[in-house]
């Protein structure tokens, strides 16, 4: 049975997602017991007031990674390439990945500080070393 790898990895996949679901469902339930909590304590001031003139205010997406997400990416991308590369280079293929808009200047430097993070962090385990590269460029690969 050549193919109980894809099973494996195809197992570990949904059994990330049930995760993701399962999380989710439970802060939303959360979330819906603390507005029902809020128009309690609202209506102790005001017994009339009508909350469904009031309209939800849209909140931008926090671009929050599962815990360990980024250093998976990372580490597959470096795993994958046979050349060191930069910072920059590998927070696009993390940014690829995660299916953000590469073109958010903001949110690429914020990504670019985790992705940096990410590689210091796996430097000091050992996992992955910098090189100096052209012009004192630094350069990231992995530790084979």
């Amino acid at each position: 049975m050549a193919e109980t790898h894809v099973l494996s990895a195809l197992l570990d996949k949904r059994a990330e997602l049930a995760g993701k679901i399962e999380f989710t469902q439970t802060e939303l339930r959360q979330l819906i017991i603390d507005l029902d909590n809020l128009d309690a304590t609202i209506r102790l001031f005001n017994p009339e007031i009508d909350l469904e003139v009031v309209k939800p205010k849209p909140l931008p997406a926090r671009n929050a990674a599962f815990r360990g997400e980024v250093t998976r990416v990372v580490l597959s991308t470096l795993r994958k390439t046979d050349k060191p590369l930069p910072v920059y280079e590998i927070t696009m293929h993390v940014m690829v990945a995660r299916s953000l808009n590469a073109a958010d200047k903001p949110l690429l430097r914020v990504l670019a500080k985790r992705v940096g993070s990410c590689l210091r962090n796996n430097r000091d385990k050992g996992l992955v070393r910098s090189v100096v590269g052209p012009n004192r460029s630094v350069l990231w690969e992995i530790v084979r």
